[in-house]
């Protein structure tokens, strides 16, 4: 009986195999009765399939029913136990009637169970919930009986649909693959007619395989994995081995894994005859259309075009052809793949067969392969050569044209830089040449190994015609390159002059802009006098040196601008700049000299000044010996103010300008220390003029004493 026929009474828990077992090791069949009415025909289905599921030596140790009467009525009790007189009387050792604690003492005394033992075939006895484990071991019943060990009707159900579905499913398709194993064993015709039926069985043994192993390992699970609750015992449960066959379980999956392999194999088997004689089909396809059509084309087609239009138009013929051709290398890449795969687990039988396809097939491809990238190399140096040509042909045409314009450059840079796009455009012309001979030879070299791929056609006229081009365009080359390096020598000679002048030119502009600057410096920063005569003095020599340099720039720009008067001689033009830039030159000399002039003069009188001032300062007022002459006090003065007068002068230039030594703060800078240096002589003199004063006076006192 399977479970999915009465599954729905089978949720009811009319009765239950708990997985407890008495101290017999007899299984525990428990009947739990309820308040409501129980269908006597739903509780005996249920037994009748509870009984089923156990082995034949589990029910040889006997059951110990357990019914629970204490929520159902006396009769209703009475009858469940009759009933199992005539559903298991030989495989029940007890019954344990669970009684209320108060309501059937007075009807117990009209039916005594045990005087009906030996007409039952099994021993009845009343207890109490409490008192059940004096039968049972605790770990062995299930909480509502006050035990330990659990269960969970729902879960044990749904286990038991699965086990009956791989039940039903293995044993269907170990049938079927029994039956596809077994025929393949037959002749060669009943091979051939069995592989043209349907040899996929009705169930998926992947599938089914997979859930066997589930279902073992859930049942190996549950027996092993120790206490699920509160207990503390072990939780036993229906799924045990002895319910479920566990071992049925594994010799199902063990007879299952050994016919699936054996359809396995048949099933590689035929797939390999079947693809052997698609394979033998397709090589064959390949090998007569690449002898076939494929090499007539390649026999039609040998120019290499004399330019790049006609070039590119072979090339774009031959991509057609392999186009063509790559479908079917791509055909025969998947073949030798497959074949590849037969080889490697092959049978002695296939191996000569197999490799002998590969290597035609493989010779065939190969051959025409060659061919095709042969043609294709000699179309791509022939594009190559032309494009070469062309190139080089128009950096010639650019190179003339420059050469035949005329030359006027803008300056120095623009003659330079002309002259090294000249030379630029020979060098490149030299490498285009180079390249282009380089080029002419691999062609060449291809075309006279040619012949061996010419399936017996003479091409050696057609080969001779392609010879002649290429040495022809390499000798017109050559000599448009020869004429316009010539012409190349004659213009870099001009230029070269041409870039000499330019140079003269922008240094004597250049010698301007120095002196000027050295000018501005001189106004500028040239401004201190020195705090005193030593200092002066070291300000003089470098302001010697400063006019020495400003000298020697000017001799140099004057140097380079009659360098370009013979320039503009020799090359037959006027200068452009050398007439603007010499009166430049002596405009800005003119005022250095006189910027030069006024700062000697400012420095040799601050020198006069502090020379003589500190004359006056060293010497003592206190001693008549060192008396200073009022002479040099009034010279200390009239220098001192002169200074103080020339500071306040700008420095007038030839033509009319004027400019000052540096900023106001600057001049009042320096005028400040010469008045503090006249403050302090002016100090020094009244201080001699009051030590006179009084040796006059000691004088005057001392002459009436000695007469």
């Amino acid at each position: 009986m399977e479970a999915t026929k009465i599954l729905p009474v089978l949720k009811k828990k009319l009765a239950f195999l708990s997985g407890g077992k008495d101290r017999r090791s007899g299984l525990i069949l428990t009947i739990p009765l309820c308040t409501e009415q129980t269908s006597m025909e739903e509780l005996s289905a249920t037994l009748d399939y509870l009984l089923g599921i156990p082995s034949e030596k589990c029910k040889a140790r006997g059951f110990t029913v357990i019914v629970d009467g204490r929520k159902s009525q006396w009769n209703i009790v009475k009858t469940v136990v009759l009933m199992l007189q005539n559903v298991i009387p030989a495989e029940v050792s007890l019954v344990c009637v669970v009684k209320p604690d108060e309501f059937w003492d007075k009807k117990v005394t009209h039916f005594c169970f045990w005087k009906e033992k030996d007409r039952l075939g099994f021993e009845v006895i009343l207890v109490s919930a409490n008192k059940l484990t004096r039968y049972i071991e605790p770990c062995q019943l299930t909480d509502e009986f006050g035990g330990s060990l659990v269960y969970d009707h729902l879960d044990w159900l749904n286990k038991r649909l699965v086990f009956e579905k791989f039940t039903k499913e293995s044993t269907s398709l170990l049938d079927e693959l029994t039956g596809i194993n077994e025929n393949e064993k037959g002749s060669q015709a009943e091979k051939d007619r069995s592989s043209e039926s349907n040899i996929l069985p009705s169930f998926d043994p992947e599938t089914v395989l997979q859930t066997g192993h589930e279902l073992l390992s859930e049942l190996q699970q549950r027996r092993f994995n120790g206490s699920e609750g509160g207990g503390g015992g072990t939780a036993w449960s229906p799924m045990d081995d002895e319910l479920l066959a566990q071992p049925q379980v594994m010799k199902l999956l063990d007879s299952l894994r050994e016919q699936y392999t054996k359809y396995q194999e048949v099933c590689r088997q035929r797939s390999k005859r079947s693809q052997l004689e698609e394979i033998q089909t397709k090589v064959m396809q390949v090998v007569n259309w690449l002898e076939g059509p494929g090499t007539e084309q390649l026999r039609t087609q040998w120019g290499i075009g004399d330019s790049i239009r006609a070039s590119q138009a072979l090339q774009q013929k031959h991509e057609e052809i392999e186009s063509q051709h790559s479908e079917w290398f791509a055909v025969y890449v998947e073949l030798n793949q497959q074949i590849a795969a037969l080889l490697s687990a092959g049978d002695e039988e296939d191996l000569m067969e197999l490799k002998g396809l590969q290597q035609q097939l493989s010779d065939v491809c190969y051959r025409q392969a060659s061919q095709l990238e042969f043609r294709q190399n000699v179309l791509q140096s022939a594009h190559e050569f032309h494009m070469t040509a062309q190139d080089m042909s128009q950096q010639l045409d650019g190179l003339l044209g420059m050469l035949c314009a005329d030359v006027a450059p803008a300056d120095g840079a623009a003659i330079q830089q002309t002259l090294k796009h000249l030379e630029e455009k020979l060098k490149s012309v030299e490498g285009a040449l180079q390249s282009l001979r380089e080029k002419g030879q691999v062609l060449l070299d291809q075309m006279s190994t040619q012949t061996s791929f010419s399936y017996g056609k003479d091409v050696s006229i057609e080969n001779k015609e392609n010879i002649d081009h290429i040495h022809s365009v390499m000798e017109d080359m050559q000599l448009r390159k020869q004429r316009c390096e010539d012409m190349v020598e004659v213009r870099r000679l001009k230029m070269l002059q041409m870039v000499q002048l330019f140079k003269c030119e922008e240094d004597a502009s250049q010698a301007v802009e120095w002196l000027g600057e050295l000018l501005d410096a001189l106004l500028k920063t040239h401004i201190r006098l020195g705090d005193d005569s030593q200092e002066t003095k070291v300000l003089l020599e470098k302001h010697k040196k400063f006019v020495d340099v400003a000298q020697s720039t000017y001799d140099y720009g004057r140097q380079l601008l009659q360098a370009t008067v013979v320039l503009c001689q020799s090359l037959r033009c006027t200068t452009r700049s050398s007439g603007d830039t010499l009166p430049r030159l002596n405009r800005v000399w003119k005022q250095f000299t006189v910027t030069s002039d006024e700062r000697q003069h400012r420095l040799e009188m601050a020198s006069a000044f502090h020379t003589a001032a500190e004359k006056i300062l060293r010497e003592s007022p206190e001693l008549a010996e060192q008396m200073v002459d009022v002479e040099a006090y009034e010279e200390v003065e009239t220098v001192g103010k002169g200074l103080l007068d020339r500071l306040t002068v700008p420095v007038i230039f030839p033509d009319g300008s004027e400019q000052f030594f540096g900023s106001p703060g600057d001049m009042a800078s320096s005028a400040e220390i010469i008045r503090e240096r006249m403050k302090l002589v002016e100090e020094k003199r009244f201080l001699q003029e009051e030590v006179e004063q009084r040796l006059d006076e000691e004088a005057l006192e001392a002459g009436p004493r000695e007469s």
